[in-house]
């Protein structure tokens, strides 16, 4: 197996937005109708997947792209103070130096992305990013990609901190790495069977690695 392109989702994956998104939309329930969340609720909320935490909201479905739309406008202003993932910056570097092609695919906004990857000296490491304000769309937008660059499901793998990238690269049939170190905990990615769940940045280049070179 060949891998190509390492697609990672952006928010809780690359950028350590958790505790800013959080404040935001607890900001915003009064507004759109749904329960705020408390520090003593994230440790349940983690284990739980994406449908489940919007279902336990209580928001109306409709309201999504409408809250998700808001939420993005609220974090610009917030997107120069955040950092980084601990250890993530170092793990990319490295897989660029590798000779890999690295990409962006993330429900949040372009310039939201951009700005960030630039105020952190990322920019220039990733050859693509791909946004769409889809909650559940993914994988749409992995194949379209797919099929622009020219390239197999199995040249590619996706990097992803929650249920749903899981369920989006197993759509588009491409391996999945799951990261505990964002939105979702361990104990409910692993439920979801990605193809590695890993805990540090750093386990990135050795699994990376394992992909590229395959025990015989």
């Amino acid at each position: 197996m060949t891998i190509k392109v390492i697609i990672f989702d952006f928010d809780g994956t690359v950028a350590d937005t958790f505790d800013a998104l959080v404040t935001i939309s607890n900001n915003l329930a009064p507004e759109f109708g749904y329960s705020p969340v408390t520090s003593e609720e994230i440790p349940q909320i983690k284990d739980l997947t994406t449908r489940e935490i919007i279902q336990r909201s209580g928001i109306a479905i409709y309201k999504l792209p409408f809250v998700l739309r808001k939420v993005i406008t609220e974090l610009n202003s917030k997107i120069h103070s955040l950092s980084p993932v601990e250890g993530i910056k170092t793990a990319l570097f490295e897989l660029k130096k590798q000779g890999n092609r690295l990409g962006i695919i993330t429900s949040n906004d372009q310039e939201n992305v951009q700005v960030f990857l630039q105020k952190n000296s990322l920019l220039d490491l990733f050859d693509f990013i791909y946004c769409g304000t889809r909650i559940f769309g993914k994988s749409r937008v992995i194949n379209n990609f797919l099929r622009q660059a020219n390239l197999r499901p199995e040249e590619i793998v996706y990097v992803g901190d929650e249920t749903r990238d899981i369920e989006a690269a197993k759509k588009s049939n491409i391996k999945v790495i799951a990261v505990s170190w964002g939105f979702n905990s361990g104990n409910i990615l692993k439920q979801q069977k990605p193809d590695f769940l890993i805990e540090r940045p750093q386990q990135l280049i050795e699994v990376i690695q394992l992909l590229q070179n395959p025990p015989s």
